[in-house]
């Protein structure tokens, strides 16, 4: 999606701040502003000469009075509401000092993403949510979930999304994501990140060369590719959603 010629793009932090059980946090739209009642990730717009990471940082310590340790890229989408254009930076973060507690006079509250949420939910948080239910570590069962996945090749001829819960597909460059996310695919796997005698004869990327790949990524993307699942904390840094250790070649 690209703005339209007349409007501006506010381009926006966003939190997904997830606890140990996978719960994440949202909070409802306060009076005075757009879509009030409404729930969604914490977050706000980037000042200019803010990075991503510093904007998330002074939004959640204003908005909830905590202090975030770190926070990883996750996904990048825009959307158009009738009140503003915005550019949607989302920030996964784990690690954070303080209670979380409403400095705005909004309800908040911890909830899974594969359980019953809030209602209503502000358009653009129900993506994300869905894509929360993701597996982060790709090929291992959990509770029956499945998944179908294009090749790189089927991806560039596919003029629609393919019938399925759940759709991937491969991406070997920057274009084939954004192709995957034009079609509604649910996530990419991005690879080989390293050497790996599972794919066919090609460059390795190395996590920067994956990094540059899945920066703003429109979807959610893994990293494969001669890589183990004790490499999620580091592909997480470098944009992953996650990573899929077993994925055998495209």
């Amino acid at each position: 999606m690209s703005a339209p010629a007349a409007r501006k793009v506010t381009e926006v932090a966003v939190g997904v701040v997830i606890r140990a059980d996978g719960a994440v946090l949202l909070a409802d739209r306060p009076a005075g502003k757009a879509y009030r009642g409404y729930w969604e990730f914490p977050g706000g717009k980037i000042e200019p000469g803010e990075s991503v990471a510093a904007a998330l940082a002074r939004e959640l310590n204003e908005e909830l009075g905590i202090s975030v340790a770190a926070s990883t890229p996750w996904v990048t989408f825009e959307f158009d509401y009738p009140h503003a254009y915005v550019r949607l930076h989302f920030e996964r973060v784990y690690l954070w000092q303080g209670t979380p507690h409403a400095r705005e006079g909004q309800r908040l509250g911890f909830y899974r993403p594969d359980a019953t949420l809030p209602a209503p939910l502000l358009p653009a948080a129900v993506p994300a949510l869905r894509w929360l239910r993701l597996p982060e570590i790709l090929g291992l069962s959990r509770d029956g979930w499945r998944c179908a996945v294009l090749s790189a090749e089927e991806l560039r001829v596919a003029q629609a999304r393919p019938r399925g819960d759940w759709i991937g597909a491969f991406a070997e460059r920057r274009a084939d994501l954004e192709r995957a996310a034009t079609i509604d695919c649910d996530f990419a796997l991005v690879g080989p990140v390293f050497d790996d005698p599972r794919w066919p004869a090609r460059s390795a990327l190395g996590w920067q060369g994956f990094a540059e790949v899945a920066r703003c990524t429109p979807l959610p993307v893994y990293a494969c590719g001669g890589i183990s699942a004790s490499d999620l904390d580091l592909a997480r840094r470098h944009g992953a959603h996650g990573v899929a250790p077993s994925t055998p070649a495209a």
